[in-house]
């Protein structure tokens, strides 16, 4: 069988699809109706035909002032919630002016140092009438609680506050790299921030736990939600373990995944991963509130398939990468600009990234009808066997003593790089094509001109920095630590005591190296 004839993730997709490819397949099982277990069609009765999905668009870069500018520009084209992208050192637990943080800050997202930086960030910005999601993952808690502090300033309740904090660490040890602590306690953390927002914010998504960064690395869609999955039961079993009931924060976990433009098999993914979540909330952590059985999830195009070459051709990606999240059921949905393979989008392209979904809400049919696909043997087929396939792959990371055993033994790290290996080789060999790559090649590309991020900035966030140390009251800092450091030894939330020491401007790199006095710094180990 040619590569053609097989599915991202190796399963083989047939000329032509009818009712025996169905096998045992009993609708009333694996279907339900849109809104019911297992919620294989949908997590709400109406889905979309009542209101589309949450449209977001993902920024930051350079300082708060410049993303504020932009956010302002998304809310007034019609973005209903923000995703929010941070620098390296933010996410690293490093303020601006540390030695590890020299040529990074404001490259890769907005610098925030400080509930200063903050406030800048969200000026005039409704945060009571958006939904705000902050990939951040380690110092997820120093983010939120700096965002609930400066929707206090604003005069809006915590119980107003909509939005989720991606919160997700496992991944970072599996494929993407910025943690701090090591899993024991990076666990004990995200059970504190569950604990936190079940009485302060509760209205928050405490985490999103992410299949998109393993499929960047390239894992493929079963591996994807296999491992996502995975690692939710870890952190599922982290917050029982820490004395919570499953159904006061079960409701409020989010996913997050990739959409690529392999249409049918995401659609078929996305179904899949309901229903294989819905089961193991009910079998397995005896949930009785159907909110706690229903997975959720904020979908993103898939970055990792947009090219350099001939970048307007990832209008054409983006929009079918979109069609697919939609189609798929997604809560909400963030759609790259054509211009990311390159550098940061400018505002054209990431209006144009917007209108891409707009169109698809508004000028297309797909939002008139709940789960267009249901009933389709190709896609009830795929679902299937992709459902069946990432089962096994679950069964064989709990055989190796649950996600963060399997972790420490390197095993999904490994896994993901023998796929992209194996992608990679297919791309150079032709075998896979892609389009302005390895087929359809033109003689050359037309000029571009990237945004480029202003190295003055570095610069600007050290003064800033110099200055606020000067101002604050330092010894009072020094107390708020202190308690923060003592709640690290022992068993109570840390969030009470890192919210003081935040009000009284600590930094977020002085709050992780707080943590990191007590937690130490996680040191991997060599993938097998």
């Amino acid at each position: 069988m040619s590569n053609d004839a097989l599915g991202e993730s190796g399963l083989p997709v047939s000329p032509v699809y009818d009712a025996e490819d169905l096998g045992g397949f009993d609708p009333a099982e694996s279907l339900g109706a849109p809104g019911e277990f297992p919620y294989t069609r949908g997590v709400y009765p109406t889905m979309y035909t009542g209101r589309p999905w949450t449209m977001r668009q993902y920024a930051g870069f350079g300082t708060a002032k410049e993303s504020n500018q932009r956010y302002h520009e998304l809310v007034g084209n019609g973005t209903g919630g923000l995703s929010v992208a941070f620098d390296l050192p933010t996410q690293m637990g490093y303020d601006s002016d540390e030695p590890l943080a020299r040529g990074e800050v404001g490259k890769v997202g907005v610098a925030v140092d400080s509930i200063d930086d903050m406030r800048v960030l969200f000026n005039g910005l409704p945060l009571d009438k958006i939904s705000t999601s902050m990939t951040i993952n380690a110092p997820a808690s120093t983010l939120l609680l700096l965002y609930q502090l400066v929707a206090e300033e604003q005069g809006i309740p915590s119980g107003k506050l909509t939005g989720t904090i991606q919160n997700d660490v496992l991944k970072e040890y599996i494929a993407r790299g910025t943690y701090i602590y090591p899993p024991k306690e990076s666990l004990r953390l995200t059970s504190d921030i569950f604990g936190y927002c079940h009485s302060e914010i509760p209205r928050w998504n405490t985490i999103s736990i992410s299949g998109y960064h393993m499929a960047e690395a390239g894992a493929t869609p079963v591996q994807e939600i296999a491992f996502t999955i995975a690692n939710a039961k870890e952190y599922v079993r982290a917050a029982l373990d820490a004395g919570l009931d499953t159904d006061d924060f079960a409701p409020r976990l989010s996913f997050f995944f990739v959409a690529r433009t392999t249409l049918l098999e995401e659609i078929a993914k996305f179904r899949a991963a309901r229903r294989i979540w819905a089961r193991i909330m009910r079998d397995e952590f005896k949930a009785k509130n159907p909110k706690s059985q229903m997975l959720r999830f904020h979908t993103q195009t898939a970055g990792v398939q947009l090219t350099a070459q001939q970048p307007e051709v990832n209008l054409v990606r983006v929009a079918v990468q979109a069609l697919g999240a939609v189609l798929g059921g997604t809560q909400s949905l963030h759609t790259n600009s054509y211009d990311e393979a390159i550098a940061l989008p400018t505002d054209k392209a990431a209006r144009l990234a917007l209108r891409t979904q707009q169109v698809i809400a508004y000028e297309s049919d797909v939002a008139k009808t709940v789960d267009p696909f249901a009933g389709s043997y190709a896609i009830e087929s795929l679902t299937d066997e992709i459902e069946n396939a990432a089962v096994a792959l679950i069964r064989e990371i709990e055989d190796r003593g649950g996600a963060v055993a399997a972790i420490e033994q390197g095993f999904q790290k490994t896994e993901i790089e023998k796929t992209a290996y194996a992608t990679a080789q297919e791309i150079d060999g032709g075998e896979r094509t892609v389009v302005g790559v390895n087929r359809f090649v033109t003689g050359g590309d037309e000029p571009y001109e990237p945004l480029r991020v202003d190295p003055a900035i570095e610069a600007g966030q050290c003064q800033r920095l110099e200055a606020l140390r000067r101002e604050r009251d330092n010894q009072a800092v020094t107390r708020a630590l202190s308690s923060l450091k003592s709640a690290a030894e022992g068993t109570d939330n840390v969030l009470p005591p890192m919210r003081e020491a935040l009000r009284l401007r600590a930094t977020g790199g002085e709050v992780a190296h707080a943590l990191r006095s007590v937690w130490g710094l996680y040191q991997p180990r060599d993938a097998f």
